[in-house]
Formats: structure tokens, C-alpha cells, sequence
């Protein structure tokens, strides 16, 4: 081998270092640094190190992506651990015959033929990754390029801001293809480099230095969202205007949980005006007409446990989800929602929210209250109350001390409390605090398994369920005792059991239980994200944790069976994971009516609004849905919504769905005149 000059090798590894860019940025969570992502980028290579932790859990992942002199992606590597504990280890590699491979832990496959700008797309990436695809989407030829594993992915600028101090403007990017809503990514407009990724509530990563930016650069991705939804709030929705009769329909009585009619039910101005057997109104003369018949008119359902965005908006909508609690939000941003959506500006679900509480600590949730003393926490709770909240919810990190001075003060000016049981402390004794409300089947099988030292705030809140819960006979005195608690002080329980049917059940590279019914109605992209499974797991642990979440599914419904007041939340994807929620109270055992009761009566009844909506009667909000089948007789009816009426408009779940690249499921109904 021929050595080179040692001068001239001197000046090359200079040159090559100079080339070598290091770039750190900060990962903000709710205004608080939670986090890292270092980013260091070399002549066809980009190496990245990304972490942080919110609410006690948070990845850690690796990646490096090389790149040929013309910009096409030849190699992908990433490993790591996701957020609940799964592993991250995937690549792709563009071989010298052109033959693309790929290899993650939900598949592998390999294609020939793959155009030159062609990318790859993980299962989890960086912040770092989305910039490099952003690059390359501005550098094609076309349009659209083609993506590894599957879709194809377009880019367009909609914004331009400058950088206080600096010469370079920065450019907000929209990227559709990956999700169902365009995916936002800021880029210096000099070089295209990150600058940030933010998203609006929550936090984001920003170059360092910049982290004072992240509230203007969410206002301005706001409004770029918005600008979006307020165009279709135009298009989308039928005006209801005049007298509206559903004709000849089956109906929801919510509070008996029983099918009535058929009848012909009138709306007037937003409202549910009469209901009566077929024809008997012989002088009324309706501007609209819907067919009721072979359909069944159920009260909108009510999510409980949500957390919105903008982009969970239609998805709702689409599934008959009029109506959400808030459970956790950034409080301005939720206000400013929910204004634009009273307003009529946007589409979407009428909001409750919950006013959330955590405690300071090293595994907190961030939030606008994370109080570090009682005196504070009680503080907080006044600013709740003046603020028109009816509830509250406390977190992990809540000293268990703390509860019951927090309960008292909050029922001395008229506010609920829930949420989840705060660390070193069971869900039993969170109620003889004066909890009302419990949140999550994990926290209330929690009762039974926790020890004096297990810190909940941790991954153990999951993983001690899935690895001792197969152990419980819930027929013995601890769990009867229990119930009988739960009962004797009228607690209620928001079960979420959708949020961990994929936690104890999903091995990686399998279809998703809980959305594997809509699965192929998705685009490809979000069809491949559901194969990814939260926690790895073996034969043992499999089957272990499939007997744990059997034990939940079985505490559910004795819970049900006890007189137990439950209500319908998600915490999981918007629409589809509230239609899933109610046919796992079917398949543990609860009657199909009782889960709507559970969905709709319920729902109204423990947010405070059943005055307004819960159930169709004379006088309530027209906020309905038209489904095609019988949902008493068959819970899986409630996929098939025909039509969605909210006040004085109607929604077709066919247009909304389109509107996001999801195939309907099944033709609107027609409204005539």
C-alpha cells in the first residue's frame, strides 16, 4: 500500500474534519428540557443520538444513515430501546446490483428495480431522520418519490420566518404520506439543515440555543394546520337547515340501554324536536329527509379519556365521537381549540376537560402545574375552580400525603377528583382519599400487586401488571372486598382497556388487535406502524402477559357485574381505538347495550352534560349517528356510520375519511329533500 506524504495526510484529515458538522439539539417537553438529540453529519453520512423522558420513559436510539455523492440513500442502521421498552434494531441497504434490503423488527423483504431516489422509512427515526427525508423530497425530480417499506411521499413549504440574531430564514415543511395528517418538520432556508420539530401542546426538538423559539414556531404550525381543517369545515359539512326527520329508524334509549321503534325523529335548529311512530305527523313538511331504514340512531358517543389534537379531530368525527373529555392537556392550547371549534372554524367533538395536577419529581409528566409543595398543588386546584373546571385529575408523581387535603379542597368548591393512583400508594386507599374516579385498568389491577417500594412513576406500572397479574384469583376476598369499596363510595372507572390490548398482547411484526379491523382501510404506511408492538416479548413472556390481560378483561367485568359505574375511553387513536373499547367490554362479558349505555349515558352523565347530550330525547343536542345493522345484536355494527349529525350539520363518514387517505367503510346515507 502506498502511504501518502505525511503533510498531505495532515491536510486531508484536517479537510475531512472541517467537513464533519456537530450539531446539538435540545428536546423540550411542555417548556421543561427533557432531553437530547446530537446529530453529527460527514461527507455521506449523518450519524444521530437521540433521547429524553417525559413522565418517566422516553427512547434511546442510535442511527446512522450513509448517502452515495448523487444523494441516494444506500444504508440505514438504528438500535436502541423505544419508549415502553422495545427493542429498536433495523437497517436497509441498497447492495451494488441495485437491490434494496431491509430488515426490521415488524418484517424484512428486499426489492430490485428501486429508484435511485427512493428512501427508507423505520418504524421509529429521529427528528434527525425526518430533516434527511425532507432534503431528499426537495432534491427529486418528481413530485412524489417512492418509499421503503411501502407508500410514496410529496413535500411543500407553507411558511417562512426569521431567526432573531441570524442571517438564515427558517421554512416550516409539510410532508404527506407518512401519517394520516401532513407531518411538519422547520429547516434552515440556507441549507436546509434541521432546525426543529415541534409539536404544538406538548414540546418538540430545537436546535440549541433556540429553545425560546418553540412557542412561536408552534403558533405558526398551528396556524398552517388550521388554515387546513377551516377548509374543510367548509366543504365537508351538509347544512341541516329547517325540519330534518330520520325516518322509520331503530333508536338508542341510553338510559334503559334498549332499543326503541321504529320512529320517526325530528330535529329542529340543532336539537332533537319530537319523536313519534311512523307517519303520525301528517302536516309536518321537513326540509330533509334521512332514511332510517335497517339502521339504528345511537346518542354520539363520548370518549373520556382523551387527549386532543387537531389531528384527532375528524377521526372522531368520522366514528361518531361527538363529544371528548380532555384528560391532559396544555391548558391555553386546549382553550384556543376548543374556541375555534365552538366557533364552527373547525370540525370537531364537543371538549370537557379535566384540570391535571403532577408532582414534581425526576420521572414528572411536565405540565402547566407540577407543584412541589402542597400549598401549590392546593393552589392549583383554586385556579382549576376559577377557570370553570368540574374535575380533576392527578398523576403519578402526586405524594400520596397529599391526596386527601387535595380531595377535601377540591369538593370544597364543587370539583371531582381522579386520575391515576400516585406512586407508593394503592388504588384502595386512593378512593378512602376520596378519589371518584380511577384511571387505566393497569392502575386498578395495580391494587393487588404493588409492594411497599415499587415506584409506579417507572415502566413497572406496566410491566408488573403483565408479569404478576396472570397470578390473581379475583374471587377471593382482597378483590370482592375491593369492589365492594368501589361500589360503597360510587367510583367510577375509566378503564381505558384499548390503550393495553397492544401492551400485553401484540409480539412485534404482528397485526395490532386493536386496529387490526380497519387496518387495511389505511394507507400503507399506518397499516406497516401497527405491527409495531410496545414491549418485546418471547414465548414465556407472551403467554404470560396474554394470561395477565385475560385477569384485567375478567376484573373488568365483574367491576361491570358489581354495579360498578365504568365509562368508555380511549387514550389511544382517535375514533377507531373508541370503536375497539366497546367491543372489548363485549368480549369480556359486558351486553352489547350496556356498553353503548357505558359510551353514551355514562359518557354525558360522569362530564357533566347528560342536561345536553347522553341520549336521544326531546330538547337535547341533535349530536347523532346513523349506523347501518343492529350494534345491540352486533357491537361490531358501530364501525359502519352511515352518517354523523352534529347540531344543525351533517357529516358523511366517507368524506371525512377521504379527506384523510382512509378508504370509507361503508356509503353515506343519503339526505334528501
Amino acid at each position: 500500500m502506498k502511504l501518502l506524504p505525511p503533510l498531505l495526510a495532515v491536510l486531508l484529515m484536517a479537510a475531512g474534519a472541517a467537513q464533519a458538522q456537530t450539531q446539538t439539539y435540545t428536546v423540550v417537553c411542555v417548556k421543561t428540557s427533557c432531553g437530547r438529540l446530537l446529530v453529527n453529519e460527514s461527507a455521506g453520512k449523518l450519524e444521530t443520538d437521540y433521547s429524553y423522558r417525559n413522565n418517566g420513559r422516553g427512547p434511546d436510539q442510535k442511527e446512522t444513515l450513509e448517502f452515495a455523492p448523487d444523494g441516494a440513500w444506500m444504508a440505514y442502521r438504528t438500535e436502541g430501546v423505544a419508549t415502553y421498552g422495545a427493542r429498536i434494531a433495523e437497517s436497509f441497504e441498497r447492495k451494488a446490483d441495485g437491490k434494496a434490503v431491509w430488515r426490521s423488527p415488524v418484517d424484512s423483504g428486499e426489492r430490485a428495480g428501486l429508484a435511485r431516489d427512493a428512501v427508507y422509512l423505520p418504524v421509529q427515526a429521529s427528528p434527525a431522520w425526518a430533516a434527511r427525508l425532507a432534503q431528499s423530497l426537495l432534491a427529486a425530480k418528481t413530485p412524489r418519490i417512492e418509499a421503503l417499506p411501502a407508500g410514496r411521499l410529496s413535500i411543500e413549504r407553507v411558511q417562512r420566518l426569521s431567526v432573531p440574531g441570524q442571517a438564515y430564514e427558517i421554512g416550516l415543511y409539510a410532508i404527506t404520506g407518512i401519517e394520516l395528517e401532513p407531518s411538519y418538520l422547520w429547516l434552515r432556508e440556507d441549507n436546509r439543515a434541521l432546525f426543529a420539530q415541534v409539536y404544538p401542546g406538548w414540546g418538540g426538538t430545537v436546535l440549541q440555543g433556540f429553545e425560546a423559539e418553540i412557542d412561536r414556531l408552534s403558533d405558526a404550525q398551528k396556524a398552517a394546520q388550521f388554515a387546513h381543517l377551516q377548509r374543510l369545515a367548509k366543504e365537508l359539512p351538509q347544512p341541516l337547515p329547517g325540519l330534518t326527520v330520520i325516518e322509520g329508524v331503530r333508536w338508542f334509549d341510553s338510559q334503559a340501554a334498549v332499543l326503541r321503534g321504529p320512529s320517526d325523529v325530528y330535529l329542529q335548529d340543532g336539537h332533537i324536536a319530537f319523536i313519534a311512530k311512523p307517519g303520525t305527523l301528517k302536516t309536518a313538511a321537513p326540509a330533509q329527509r334521512i332514511s332510517g331504514k335497517g339502521r339504528t340512531l345511537l346518542p354520539g358517543f363520548v370518549d373520556m379519556h382523551a387527549h386532543v389534537t387537531p389531528g384527532d379531530l375528524l377521526l372522531n368525527l368520522a366514528a361518531g365521537v361527538t363529544a371528548v373529555r380532555d384528560v391532559g392537556n396544555d391548558n391555553a392550547e386546549l382553550a384556543q381549540l376548543r374556541g375555534r371549534i365552538d366557533r364552527g372554524e373547525v370540525l370537531g367533538t364537543r371538549i370537557s376537560a379535566n384540570g391535571f395536577i403532577e408532582g414534581k419529581s425526576p420521572f414528572s409528566s411536565q405540565a402547566d402545574f407540577v407543584p412541589d409543595n402542597l400549598p401549590d398543588a392546593l393552589a392549583a386546584i383554586d385556579w382549576y375552580a376559577a377557570h370553570g373546571y368540574r374535575q380533576l385529575k392527578l398523576y403519578n408523581s402526586i405524594r400520596p400525603e397529599w391526596v386527601k387535603p387535595m380531595v377535601a379542597r377540591a369538593r370544597e368548591l364543587g370539583l371531582r377528583t381522579g386520575g391515576h393512583v400516585p406512586a407508593f400508594m394503592t388504588a384502595a386507599q386512593a378512593v378512602e382519599a376520596g378519589y371518584d374516579e380511577l384511571h387505566h385498568i393497569n392502575q386498578v389491577t395495580l391494587n393487588f400487586l404493588v409492594g411497599k417500594g415499587d415506584d409506579t412513576r417507572t415502566l413497572l406500572r406496566f410491566n408488573l401488571v403483565g408479569d404478576k397479574a396472570a397470578d390473581l384469583k379475583l374471587n377471593d376476598r382482597r378483590t370482592q372486598d375491593f369492589i365492594a369499596l368501589l361500589k360503597k363510595k360510587g367510583t367510577v372507572v375509566d378503564a381505558t382497556m384499548t390503550a393495553f390490548e397492544g401492551t400485553y398482547t401484540q409480539r412485534q411484526g404482528q397485526p395490532s388487535a386493536s386496529y387490526a379491523m380497519v387496518a387495511a382501510n389505511l394507507p400503507a404506511v399506518v397499516q406497516r406502524s401497527f405491527l409495531s408492538a410496545e414491549v418485546d416479548m418471547d414465548d414465556a413472556k407472551a403467554k404470560r402477559w396474554g394470561a395477565s390481560w385475560k385477569v384485567m378483561m375478567d376484573l373488568l367485568r365483574r367491576m361491570h357485574a358489581a354495579g360498578i359505574p365504568l365509562v368508555a375511553g380511549t387514550d389511544a387513536t382517535a375514533g377507531f381505538a373508541f370503536q375497539r373499547e366497546l367491543e372489548l367490554y363485549v368480549q369480556a362479558g359486558i351486553p352489547a347495550a350496556q356498553a353503548l349505555k357505558i359510551a353514551t349515558w355514562n359518557g354525558a352523565k360522569y362530564s357533566d352534560r347528560l342536561n345536553e347530550i347522553g341520549s336521544i330525547e326531546r330538547g337535547k343536542r341533535a349530536d347523532l349517528l346513523l349506523v347501518d345493522g343492529d350494534p345491540v345484536a352486533d357491537i361490531r355494527a358501530i364501525r359502519r356510520v352511515a352518517l354523523v349529525i352534529q347540531g344543525d350539520k351533517a357529516l358523511s363518514p366517507a368524506a371525512l375519511y377521504q379527506s384523510m387517505g382512509i378508504l370509507p367503510f361503508v356509503p353515506s346515507a343519503e339526505i334528501t329533500k
